[in-house]
């Protein structure tokens, strides 16, 4: 059983997809990052940056007492590994997989978060910030197009967690006023990823 620290934000998001599609054993533990519940001391000794998610896998391989992860990322490649599933054991594919997945996590989650931070959140507007990440943004989307002109899933033929990673970011589109029509590859990849079962499952925990 894993326990799934989490809030509907994108990186939560990443993986309550991975979790239905793999089929594994999870409770959704709610994380009020509204309330701060972020900062308790509890939640810090599991996720020390006050971030979610986190996990705690209370049946690890190695047989051993309950192993807590933070990052989203890492926790996406941890439970890949653990359950064989959504990451290619073959060595080109897999490294594929792996620097699409830090793609995201360097460059199209923490720009898109920008996005909606200086969009949404910021206290006064700021016109150089929000042209800035909207720039930026539009860039990031222009390269998830051009890969996915050339390929059906980030690492090639097959649906993997870089997908899973890259999905949530782009679900907030609307947010970040990208218009999808203008990326058609990415319109397509997205609607693929929308539509499956494990998707609408996943979305439901919102």
């Amino acid at each position: 059983m894993i326990d799934l620290y989490y809030a509907p934000t994108p990186n939560g998001h990443k993986i309550t997809l991975f979790l239905e599609e793999a089929q594994l054993d999870y409770q959704l533990i709610r994380v009020d990052i509204s309330r701060g519940e972020q900062f308790r001391p509890e939640f810090l000794a599991l996720s020390p940056n006050n971030k979610i998610p986190a996990i705690v896998d209370n049946d690890p391989e190695d047989g051993g007492q309950p192993l807590s992860l933070f990052e989203s990322g890492a926790i996406l490649l941890y439970l890949a590994e653990k359950s064989g599933t959504l990451l290619s054991g073959e060595l080109r594919e897999r490294h594929v997989t792996l620097q699409w997945l830090f793609w995201q996590m360097s460059g199209l989650g923490p720009m898109l978060g920008q996005n909606h931070h200086f969009n949404y959140h910021a206290p006064q507007p700021i016109p150089y910030a929000i042209e800035r990440y909207q720039v930026e943004t539009q860039r990031l989307y222009n390269v998830l197009n051009k890969r996915l002109e050339k390929t059906p899933w980030l690492a090639g033929d097959h649906y993997s967690i870089a997908d899973i990673a890259c999905w949530p970011w782009v679900n907030e589109h609307v947010r970040q006023r990208v218009d999808l029509a203008t990326w058609p590859a990415v319109n397509n990849w997205f609607e693929r990823i929308r539509t499956r079962p494990a998707t609408q499952r996943a979305l439901l925990k919102a």
